[in-house]
């Protein structure tokens, strides 16, 4: 086990290569779902506000 945690001696090499694409990917997903949540806020006031200006034009 230790010889494959070594990695023949490129441990600090591969390990931190490991940890940064996984930081990079955790970083990226909470990105992606920070914008979704944005957009679809922004898409539901939208909708909100174009549903309250139709209403107003259909009263005399």
């Amino acid at each position: 086990m230790m010889e494959f945690l070594a990695q023949g001696g490129f441990a600090g090499y591969v390990w931190s290569a490991y940890g940064m694409t996984l930081a990079l990917l955790v970083i990226e997903t909470v990105s992606l779902r920070r914008q979704r949540r944005a957009i679809l806020a922004r898409l539901s006031r939208l909708l909100r506000l174009r549903g309250t200006e139709d209403h107003r034009g259909d009263q005399p």
